[in-house]
């Protein structure tokens, strides 16, 4: 009996270990299959990237769409980079990551929408006709639907998936009516005509700036167009929010620069206009990650405020072009271009360490963490150096780009004695107070999680995440690492690209920038010195405390016998002063308050809540309205099928009567 027993528990076990190995195999295939893709993509990018020659392909497609025409120039390149290096890092992260839902929820069906993800954002930069971009753009955005949707049993999930949904359908709109007049003057929807087109008038150039700026812009989270960005990036998993904050939505900032570089020579107001959009979305963004509890929605509205940072820097070289201020210009459009690297590795790192911390402890409520470095200490130390290169800070990358940003500024506010240097210099202030409250926002949210004690149960049973998640942070992390110490080398491989977006000769400029304007060598020679000057303060208290007979007691805890996780500061408390003091009234965070009442009061209650105020007061009131209007028309809706079948007939006798009267 006891040997039929242990045959019986040793067949039980092999059904357990096949069971698992057959539920992991989804996530061990589909993400294979990216990092395949991926490696192999990298080789021709690569190749370009350092000097290769423009790759294209034509394949007879349609006669009335013309061909299926794909190319590989290097400002394809430049955005296929981090395309490619992050959706190989996340799917590597992912395969593990997914592991929890196994038993739960079908993962086939994500890894099959991730690596349609990564394709349609491939083709996105690689078509070279309108229709094929446009097909490959929606490929791209109901991919990540699909991906942000994988929970939709949860109601905030599907909410999150109908708003991205809505808000880049409409964004869409945009983007065809800009490539219809575009194909309209050329006479071709083929890009290769957009640049050969006869020179557009002011007007008819302005208003397809316009359209592509509203169209693209609702892709990258400009404010006002960010609103789907902070409930799709906390809806989604987390290598997915890393992907579409790390490269989905550059993809509207790569749109923007392919359609401007079918328009000829920018005007002076557009500039100014990315200048002033830039600044508005970097300190609303900023602004609204001050008070949020979602670790991930945190991460989300700092995403909203770097791409507001890149638009400014974009902004910046277009004025300093269209002013004749050429060296200024290409400082400007490398500190976008590298900050859009850099923006890429950060974010991408932060998304996975926010989603270690939720695989760790099951919930992203920073009220309800703490003390998390002790239990994770991978997770936090990667997490620490994300905070640290998102805030532009030496030693990391982060600080690298932002620094240009300051200098192009400021040059351009010193090269002339008028109102538009007063405009540049206000612009150095306002970034300076974005800088300092994205400091302020990442203290807090590092604190909060990673140091005090725990908050909650949850906290308090964390543990560490398996190698297969944390490689790849440790991967970005050095990415980071390398960026901010070669800086004039990765630099260097930015003067085609601008070259492409400025104008032949913006490179030449760009290679000269390293000595005379930017010397970039001396910025990566203080971060070495940062580096060594960090490890060798690390090694040193490492020493001390050897050698130190040390004593482990509790903390004192201010006169309280039993301290406890509750006394210590909330995020909301940590922040109050800088939401109520310093921001305007419809950023601040909103209040419950509801004191105990009676004789023998028994109950009180206070919360808070930092709701998107445009979301909110704009678009939920205008659509709700419209929403009411149109449900009116629901008695159309009879459910009969020769009600229908009339509806039919008499719109096909309406549009023989106007085609008769026309005749």
């Amino acid at each position: 009996m006891d040997v039929m027993a242990e045959q019986d528990r040793s067949t039980d076990a092999g059904r357990a270990i096949g069971a698992g190995l057959l539920a992991s195999l989804p996530s061990a295939c589909g993400a294979g299959i990216a990092v395949v893709g991926c490696a192999i993509g990298l080789v021709p990018t690569l190749r370009r990237l350092s000097g290769g020659p423009d790759v294209t392909a034509r394949l007879r497609w349609d006669a009335t769409h013309g061909a299926f025409s794909i190319g590989l120039d290097v400002l394809s390149a430049f955005f296929l980079l981090p395309v490619l290096v992050l959706s190989a890092v996340a799917a590597v992260y992912g395969a593990s990551y997914m592991l929890a839902y196994r038993g739960k929820k079908s993962l086939i069906g994500s890894w099959f929408f991730y690596n349609t993800f990564v394709a349609g954002m491939v083709l996105v930069v690689l078509a070279r006709t309108a229709l094929l971009f446009l097909v490959s753009w929606e490929l791209m955005s109901l991919s990540a639907f699909f991906l942000v949707t994988f929970e939709h049993e949860k109601a905030e999930v599907r909410r999150a998936g109908w708003v991205y949904l809505v808000a880049t359908h409409l964004g869409v709109a945009f983007l065809i009516a800009a490539f219809v007049l575009l194909g309209r003057r050329a006479g071709s929807l083929e890009f290769g005509a957009f640049l050969t087109m006869r020179p557009l008038d002011a007007g008819w150039s302005g208003l397809i700036f316009i359209l592509a700026l509203i169209g693209f812009g609702a892709k990258a989270g400009f404010v006002p167009f960010h609103v789907w960005l902070p409930d799709a990036h906390p809806a989604a998993p987390s290598h997915v929010s890393a992907l579409m904050s790390g490269v989905m939505i550059k993809m509207g900032l790569y749109g923007l620069l392919r359609v401007l570089s079918f328009l000829g020579p920018p005007a002076a107001w557009w500039g100014l206009t990315l200048v002033f959009l830039g600044l508005l979305t970097a300190l609303v963004g900023v602004s609204l990650a001050l008070n949020q509890r979602d670790v991930k929605r945190v991460l989300a509205y700092s995403s909203i405020e770097n791409m507001g940072l890149i638009g400014l820097a974009l902004g910046v070289g277009l004025w300093a072009k269209a002013g004749g201020l050429p060296t200024v210009a290409a400082l400007g459009t490398v500190a976008a271009l590298l900050h859009v690297w850099n923006h890429s590795l950060m974010k991408g790192l932060m998304f996975l360490a926010a989603g270690s911390v939720l695989h760790g402890t099951g919930t992203k409520d920073m009220e309800r963490l703490g003390g998390l470095m002790r239990r994770m200490p991978w997770t936090g130390a990667a997490m620490m150096a994300g905070a640290v290169a998102i805030c532009g800070l030496p030693p990391l990358n982060g600080f690298v780009s932002e620094w240009l940003m300051y200098l192009s500024l400021m040059k351009r506010g010193l090269a002339t004695n008028d109102v538009r240097a007063l405009t540049a210099l206000l612009s150095v202030g306002l970034l300076a107070l974005v800088g300092g409250l994205a400091a302020i926002a990442f203290v807090r949210l590092t604190g909060i999680v990673l140091l005090g004690t725990p908050r909650s149960d949850a906290a308090r049973h964390a543990h560490e995440s398996s190698p297969w998640m944390l490689a790849p942070m440790a991967v970005l992390v050095g990415l980071c690492l390398v960026v901010a110490v070669i800086p004039r080398t990765v630099a260097g491989w930015l003067a085609d690209p601008l070259d492409q977006v400025l104008g032949q000769g913006a490179g030449r400029l760009s290679r000269g920038l390293e000595s005379s304007e930017a010397p970039l060598g001396v910025l990566g020679e203080l971060n070495i010195s940062v580096l060594l000057a960090i490890g060798v303060a690390a090694a040193g208290l490492r020493f001390v405390c050897r050698r130190s007979e040390l004593s482990e007691g509790p903390t004192w805890g201010c006169g309280y016998a039993r301290p406890s996780g509750r006394m210590q500061y909330t995020g909301r408390s940590f922040a109050e002063m800088v939401g109520e003091h310093l921001l305007p009234r419809f950023l601040r965070p909103r209040t419950t308050r509801r004191a105990p009442r009676g004789v023998f009061p028994s109950w009180g209650e206070f919360g808070s809540s930092c709701p998107d105020p445009i979301s909110e007061r704009v678009y939920e009131p205008i659509f709700r309205r419209w929403a009411d209007r149109f449900s009116r028309l629901r008695i159309l809706q009879q459910g009969k099928v020769h009600v229908y079948l009339l509806y039919i007939g008499l719109m096909v006798v309406l549009a023989l009567a106007w085609v008769s009267i026309r005749r």
